[in-house]
């Protein structure tokens, strides 16, 4: 574990990778991956986790925001990045000198950007969002042309790239989503009419890449089933994917509470007879969801142990009278294998009433993040370089 702590997040970039390359094989060569590590790639730590799905194959990067692909770009991360929400006009120098390549539905924006990219002698590559069905980002479909007309007048900037999400690539009923996909296909034959070529074309996420060939164009954006977790609740993954991420901690304390104790706030948990209480170092200060008091559970010594009581902003208490071995400093897992249990994350999610998307990125900077590669620990040098 990290030094001077006690709650960690173990992140596998051997995971990633060899996902990566089940993406790649199901994809083939001909269809680009776009790695999509927004959110500090899910929790998981953008830099490491983007350097490692390069490494495997990856050819693109995605983010939501310039600040993400700033960082990326700190790091010495050379592949094209994607900024996938809006860039407001005074982001403009921020693409520019960052080489990103930002997704547009605005003209100021657009004009802001070739102005920008115009001071220095640069052409900045774009990718247009049409809205097929998702109802946020993204231009209607009737409206894509002639923007895409406005575009072509403004000398440095390069359309690139065109792009489109999904709303149910995830549900086991396609209605909705093959019906996106032949107003998108509409939008590219009206693009293709008006006499424009757009080298990149997108539109299928982890669900969709997974289920929907159709779907794949020449390029598709891979978010969670790169972090080896699943894209549906409703059909299982069209292929192996292994789990990156792993949540650990340490018992700080071990005591016998006789019956009639009412374990942490709100008393909502007592005892009916004598259990032996494991106190645990996390909480939802740490990105732990609270949801999960009285019904999530953790591994101590390769068993199952429940948590007794509201989970609190830094430690929960777990019920181990079943484990009566455990000591200070053994191993808890709340994420993970140990021994032959394993909690998932999409456990984690069930119990806690939410997706396995918000379980990893809720995980907070004060986790400590440390990261293996076939089994051995990283070090930051490795990492930088």
């Amino acid at each position: 574990m990290p030094a001077g702590t006690a709650t960690w997040a173990e992140i596998d970039l051997t995971a990633i990778a060899s996902n990566v390359s089940a993406i790649r094989k199901h994809v083939g060569q001909k269809v680009e991956i776009m790695a999509v590590v927004k959110a500090n790639a899910y929790g998981h730590g953008a830099v490491p986790v983007a350097k490692a799905a390069l490494e495997a194959g990856a050819n693109r990067l995605a983010v939501h925001r310039s600040v993400e692909g700033v960082e990326l770009r700190q790091a010495h991360i050379e592949a094209p990045i994607l900024i996938m929400g809006y860039t407001p006009p005074d982001g403009a120098r921020t693409v520019v000198r960052w080489r990103l390549t930002p997704s547009l539905i605005d003209i100021e924006v657009a004009r802001s950007l070739s102005s920008e990219a115009g001071g220095i002698g640069a052409t900045v590559p774009v990718h247009v969002k049409v809205d097929t069905g998702m109802c946020r980002w993204g231009l209607l479909p009737g409206e894509v042309v002639e923007f895409i007309r406005a575009l072509h007048n403004l000398p440095h900037l390069r359309l690139e790239g065109i792009f489109t999400h999904f709303a149910t690539a995830d549900w086991e009923d396609t209605e909705h989503v093959l019906n996106q996909l032949k107003v998108f296909k509409g939008v590219l034959n009206d693009i293709r009419h008006a006499g424009y070529d757009v080298p990149v074309v997108h539109a299928a996420n982890s669900a969709a890449t997974m289920r929907l060939p159709a779907t794949h164009f020449n390029a598709v954006r891979i978010g969670i089933a790169m972090y080896g977790m699943e894209p549906s609740n409703e059909w299982p993954s069209a292929f192996k994917i292994h789990p990156a991420l792993a949540l650990k901690s340490m018992v700080h304390r071990v005591r016998r509470l006789p019956p009639g104790s009412g374990i942490s706030y709100g008393r909502t948990f007592i005892t009916q007879q004598s259990i032996l209480a494991a106190l645990v170092p996390v909480g939802y200060g740490d990105g732990y969801h609270r949801s999960l008091s009285n019904k999530g559970c953790v591994l101590i010594r390769g068993q199952r142990a429940p948590i007794v009581g509201r989970v609190c902003m830094d430690q929960c208490v777990v019920d181990a009278t079943h484990i009566p071995e455990v000591a200070h400093d053994d191993e808890v897992v709340l994420i993970g294998r140990q021994g032959q249990e394993v909690i998932s994350v999409e456990e984690v999610a069930r119990l806690a009433g939410t997706i396995n998307y918000e379980v990893t990125t809720s995980l907070l900077p004060r986790v400590s993040r440390l990261y293996l590669q076939k089994g051995q620990i990283v070090s930051a040098t490795q990492l930088a370089g």
